[in-house]
């Protein structure tokens, strides 16, 4: 994907309500889950729980898929090829820009994920194209 191309995707899927994002099996496998993401320059983030598949399936593998998509994961548009990395030290700051990005509810739920399974239990993840 050339520069133009990966920043018109990014603006497509930064201005998603909900983002497809669909990792791998260490088989192959595709799994894929909605999740809330926000723009942070020239990649889009999201916040996860430290023990989630997705998070296992990360560290074996970083290419992923991503399209927009509803609440319940149905795609609403065409699915790109990405690369995500863990980014646990960032992940404050990526809790900072999904409150701004979706409101009350998403604060209530990330604030929830952070009571429940402490500070060291959430992660930064960071979506790149290109």
């Amino acid at each position: 994907m050339d520069t133009l191309d990966a920043a018109a995707e990014l603006e497509r899927l930064a201005a998603a309500k909900y983002l497809l994002f669909t990792t791998y099996r260490r088989n192959g496998t595709p799994v894929a889950t909605p999740v809330w993401v926000a723009r942070d320059g020239d990649a889009l983030v999201f916040t996860t729980v430290t023990r989630t598949g997705k998070v296992k399936r990360l560290r074996n593998r970083a290419d992923v898929l991503v399209g927009p998509s509803d609440i319940r994961g149905n795609l609403l548009g065409t699915q790109v090829p990405a690369t995500a990395a863990l980014d646990p030290a960032r992940a404050p700051a990526y809790r900072k820009l999904l409150r701004r990005k979706y409101g009350l509810l998403c604060a209530v739920a990330l604030t929830a994920n952070v009571l429940r399974f402490g500070r060291g239990g959430t992660i930064g993840v960071r979506i790149t194209f290109g």
